[in-house]
């Protein structure tokens, strides 16, 4: 039997590791992306079932070509995984426009250009899924965010979008909205992070909502994405009063 195949960018550390794994423990081909090259023959190396695809997903002519090897190596395409992203919170309390525009060229053109190489791949296939990885920071305005999270809140409502785009030709398109999930870009954190839980749990969650079940979004852990999400419905004036309060966010003197 032939095995399915997925790809997933980002894949040197994080989730985007973790869930390599996972699919490879579970007897699935898997196609790694990210810019370490290393890193990701380490990972292939540890996993037969794994094989590294080096790409800046910057770069939308490399996201094509690579796209193109996988497609020639593997012969067919079952998902596609894009979660490649930056974020550097020492520079996210001012608005440092170059590195506003390096956090968008990163999590959110990156994952366009990602989408790009795939999209008449998928719509001729007329199956599949293309998954994009947000956040929670991209719900709503959050203090010393002035790049991350509006980037994960642009994807937002690029994935609402291409949902119905896609939909046309029977191709999912599933947004991942994790919480705090301990990797090293959110050991850069100088906050006490709740109900925080590792690459793997967020692994466990991610390939039970791609494979066992249908919903538009997989957001984890419940006990905060909720609460967030109902924070969402609640006019500006109150969510400002409880975010202050929640992060402890003082008026300057």
């Amino acid at each position: 039997m032939t095995k399915k195949v997925i790809w997933i960018t980002g894949a040197s550390s994080g989730i985007g590791k973790a869930l390599a794994l996972k699919f490879a423990n579970e007897n699935w081909s898997v196609a790694i992306s990210a810019r370490r090259e290393n890193i990701l023959k380490e990972i292939s190396e540890s996993n037969e079932n794994i094989k590294s695809f080096p790409l800046d997903v910057t770069d939308k002519t490399k996201c094509k070509e690579v796209f193109e090897q996988i497609k020639s190596h593997y012969g067919d395409v079952d998902i596609c995984f894009f979660s490649t992203g930056t974020w550097n919170p020492k520079k996210e309390k001012d608005i440092d426009v170059e590195q506003i525009e390096n956090v968008f060229k990163v999590n959110f053109f990156g994952t366009v250009n990602s989408i790009k190489a795939v999209e008449e791949y998928f719509k001729n296939k007329n199956s599949g899924i293309i998954t994009i990885v947000s956040s929670i920071a991209g719900y709503r305005g959050l203090p010393n965010s002035t790049g991350y999270g509006p980037s994960k809140s642009a994807l937002n409502n690029l994935a609402e979008s291409l949902y119905f785009d896609f939909g046309r030709y029977n191709v999912r398109v599933c947004l991942v909205s994790p919480g705090f999930i301990k990797t090293p870009m959110t050991d850069k954190n100088d906050f006490k992070m709740p109900f925080l839980k590792t690459s793997e749990f967020a692994a466990d969650k991610i390939y039970d909502g791609l494979i066992n079940k249908n919903n538009f979004e997989i957001h984890f852990p419940k006990e905060l994405t909720l609460t967030l999400k109902l924070f969402g419905l609640l006019p500006s004036k109150i969510y400002f009063y409880l975010v202050k309060k929640l992060t402890k966010f003082q008026k300057k003197n």
